[in-house]
């Protein structure tokens, strides 16, 4: 018993460790925006905001290519695939000298790293299912959220005694070790018996095969929205505070606090999804998600930014309401889909973040002086939300009655 708990502790650890890399590719940048800005020759400040979102693009069109092919050769050689370029893509962010650049290298990091990233997930889907898969999928976020607490912090330190190309030094050395660790622990866990063979169609069957789930479409819509809304935080927080509130200095720390607020909600889901099941989290979370949005709007609406202290409550808030849908909806998503596991997380995975690119780049345009414009990006992206969701169970009420 002892043996098979460290296992599936290594197991947990590992396709976190996976999944991180991506979180530090992100929030390890974040205090070295500006820098960076100034050195490629940007001249608006939301331009540096591609810098994160167009990272999200290519982990929105990797899964596409990845995920067929782990589903016809297996997982592990293409998460090998991924980390080989995501050091290429790395080197080009290093050597950029313009915006344009540089953009093409983050996408490029993203599609490396949307191997490891959609590969981890659909491991997991290979072993568990159900609400244990939420409860595994819980427990391995709480381990990857460990990342977006200390990310800026050690980014802030980088930059401080090197310079922004450290940084990406940094992420190309841990991405090593990660693949190192994979490479020697973790066995295959797509059989051969249970392998797809790789056709110009498999991408098509895979699409006809999902779009009959009409339980996966709608939770994938639903993951676009939120997603979308949580990537306009994370591409306009160092603006907001360190433009909008002058923290440059505490803004690392302010950001990990804020990742506390999420991963204590995931913590608290890997034992409250056994109890009350994932549907009825992920509605109580859409529920509260939009009352603080809309809380927030009708009590600043028109005036200034309100004290820091007042701000970090209402996004710390919010961001537990989302710690509980992260899990959940992916696990939702894929619950119906378990026999195409890979190309189900990829498409799935493509659609959540077509989605949440555009959302973010538009709605983060108008977060330049005020933090409002967020907020009522919440409160939208809350409201289709539930509007779906709705959809979904009345449908299901009604196939029962059928």
């Amino acid at each position: 018993m002892l043996k098979k708990k460290l296992a599936q502790f290594e197991f947990i650890t590992l396709m976190a460790s996976l999944m991180s890399i991506v979180a530090l590719a992100i929030d390890a940048l974040l205090p070295a925006l500006d820098i960076i800005g100034i050195t490629i020759g940007t001249t608006n400040p939301a331009d540096n905001q591609l810098l994160i979102t167009m990272i999200f693009l290519g982990l929105g069109i990797g899964p596409l290519f990845f995920g067929p092919i782990s589903d016809s050769i297996g997982r592990k050689p293409v998460v090998y695939m991924g980390f080989a370029l995501f050091i290429v893509a790395s080197l080009i962010c290093v050597f950029a000298t313009s915006l344009e650049m540089m953009v093409v290298g983050r996408i490029l990091q993203g599609i490396g790293l949307s191997a490891p990233r959609t590969i981890s997930i659909a491991m997991i889907r290979d072993i568990y299912s159900g609400d244990y898969m939420a409860r595994i999928m819980s427990f391995i976020t709480v381990v990857f959220i460990l990342v977006p607490i200390i990310a800026p912090a050690m980014g802030k330190f980088v930059l401080d005694h090197y310079d922004w190309k450290a940084i990406f030094y940094v992420q190309l050395l841990f991405s090593v070790l990660v693949s190192a660790w994979f490479w020697k622990r973790q066995e295959e866990t797509l059989a051969v018996s249970k392998r797809i063979t790789f056709t110009p169609s498999i991408f098509s069957n895979g699409l006809k095969e999902l779009l009959k789930h009409k339980t996966t479409i709608g939770y994938t819509l639903i993951s676009g929205f939120i997603m979308g809304s949580f990537m306009v935080y994370l591409s306009a927080s160092q603006q907001i505070f360190e433009e909008q509130y002058h923290l440059k200095n505490e803004f690392p720390y302010i950001f990990g606090l804020l990742a506390i607020s999420i991963g204590s909600a995931i913590y608290l889901n890997g034992t409250l999804v056994l109890k009350y099941g994932m549907e009825k989290l992920i509605t109580t979370s859409l529920l509260a998600f939009f009352g603080i949005s809309l809380t927030y709007i009708i009590l600043f609406y028109n005036t200034p930014n309100p004290n820091i202290v007042i701000l970090l409550i209402f996004f710390g808030l919010q961001f537990f309401s989302i710690g509980f849908l992260f899990g959940n909806l992916r696990a939702m998503t894929m619950e119906p889909i378990g026999h195409i596991a890979g190309i189900g997380a990829a498409i799935t995975g493509f659609v959540s973040t077509i989605m949440a690119v555009p959302i973010s780049i538009y709605i983060g345009k108008f977060v330049s002086s005020s933090t409002l414009p967020l907020f009522i990006g919440f409160l939208v992206c809350a409201v289709l939300s539930m509007a779906i969701l709705y959809y979904l169970k009345t449908s299901a009420k009604k196939e029962v009655l059928a």
